[in-house]
């Protein structure tokens, strides 16, 4: 663990712990630290706007983690978004801020800049394409300075397919040339449930995409080559037969998280890029439906000031009970898990690209548990491996996605070791 300084107190401070997420990653954190040699070496504090509700988060997490401990030994560290000095405060006590107060669009470049500013890491959770991207263009140089890390997109879904389809590279033998990933969940009996927060990044997103596609024009990118053949795009609304159910494109970041690893990868490391298309399954004829009517619904409200109000007003209502205010219950979390299976094609050993149709295929999968347990347990374990592993690390300082900035570390281990598996289903 990286030596913590008489100015820096602490490995790892999470801000905005008392919200839906933050809550699991308190949890997490304890429990890494409970872990860790001497059981004291991982030192952390938690932060945010009310100390009576951090006090009541580390009063939870004592009872359900039976480490009475928390509620004495852990500091509280009040800070507010709004508040500019409370931030900077914040950063100077901690080597990494985790930061998990979302809707990222909204409150996420204050704590970025707080970071860079005073040279503490940042990670978050945002699966918020143009969040990340702008905080890429606006502080990758000053990040890149100052010698501090800006990580997003640390939790689920991103995290299993951006290193999942590392691994699917790693894995195959040749040229990997494109891959498509089939995102699943698995639901107990009582169903399933996202958190509010999570449904108003995506009105908000959604409302505000034609910013996203200016905003990449700014970059000033070259398009990526195209290695062997172009794989065609399916339709919007297809049944797969991979997955053997309905199936729409991810509208998360996936894609566009993993297209910025694979961009690095070949202007950094002289790898060959791979073509990468993300889908979920949606389930049967009656899901369908239900997909067309609300999916319609959506694209016309969030358009208008008073549609979106509506909307992030009543997520229940809009979204038919798939996100609502207080999130999935216990018994959800505990019951749900997920897959995300990746079929990839390209050129075996020895084959030139350039000649024919590829001729080898592959196909790995990455499962877990519930989003929000993989979530904390992700975050966490990018913060750990930065703190341990700094030398690997691309140069010294940036804005990065996880599968650039980690890709020469053993966070593919750690991963594997608490909360995802990663495993090859087929070669041939």
């Amino acid at each position: 663990m990286a030596s913590v300084t008489s100015s820096r107190p602490y490995h790892i401070i999470i801000f905005g712990a008392t919200g839906f997420t933050g809550q699991f990653v308190v949890e997490e954190v304890a429990r890494c630290a409970a872990e860790s040699p001497g059981g004291g070496s991982l030192t952390w504090a938690v932060a945010g706007r009310s100390r009576q509700r951090l006090e009541d988060v580390l009063k939870h997490a004592a009872g359900r983690l039976s480490m009475p401990e928390l509620r004495t030994d852990i500091e509280i560290i009040v800070a507010d978004v709004s508040i500019e000095e409370s931030l900077a405060l914040m950063c100077q006590q901690g080597l990494v801020i985790l930061n998990c107060v979302g809707p990222y669009r909204f409150y996420g470049e204050p704590v970025v800049k707080a970071c860079v500013e005073n040279g503490a890491h940042y990670i978050d959770v945002s699966g918020e394409p143009q969040f990340l991207e702008r905080m890429q263009l606006e502080y990758h140089t000053k990040a890149l300075d100052r010698g501090v890390y800006v990580i997003g997109s640390c939790g689920f879904d991103s995290i299993p397919a951006d290193l999942g389809l590392l691994y699917t590279q790693r894995q195959f033998k040749g040229t990997l040339t494109a891959v498509e990933s089939f995102l699943e969940f698995r639901s107990g009996p009582e169903g399933s449930a996202g958190h509010d927060a999570t449904w108003q990044s995506a009105v908000y997103g959604f409302a505000d995409s034609g910013s996203l596609h200016k905003l990449r024009k700014k970059f000033g990118h070259k398009p990526l080559p195209v290695v062997g053949a172009k794989v065609k795009q399916r339709s919007f609304l297809f049944f797969s037969k991979e997955i053997e159910q309905y199936t729409i494109p991810f509208m998360g970041s996936d894609r566009s998280v993993v297209k910025r690893t694979q961009r690095y990868l070949y202007e950094e490391e002289q790898q060959s890029p791979v073509q990468y298309s993300p889908y979920v399954g949606i389930g049967g004829v009656f899901s369908v439906v239900k997909l067309l009517c609300g999916g319609l619904l959506f694209w016309v409200m969030v358009k208008f000031s008073l549609g979106r109000k509506l909307l992030t007003t009543f997520p229940s209502i809009f979204s038919f009970g798939m996100f609502t205010k207080s999130g999935p219950t216990m018994k959800q979390i505990e019951d749900n898990s997920f897959s995300m299976t990746f079929y990839g094609e390209g050129y075996s050993e020895g084959t030139d690209p350039s000649q024919g149709r590829p001729n080898a295929k592959i196909c790995t999968q990455v499962i877990g548990a519930d989003g929000y347990i993989v979530t904390a347990s992700a975050t966490v374990q990018t913060a750990v491996t930065l703190l341990n592993e700094l030398h690997s690390l691309p140069r010294r300082g940036g804005v990065y996605t996880p599968g650039a900035a980690f890709y020469k570390t053993s966070l593919f281990e750690r991963l594997s070791n608490r909360s995802l598996k990663f495993s090859v289903r087929n070669n041939q």
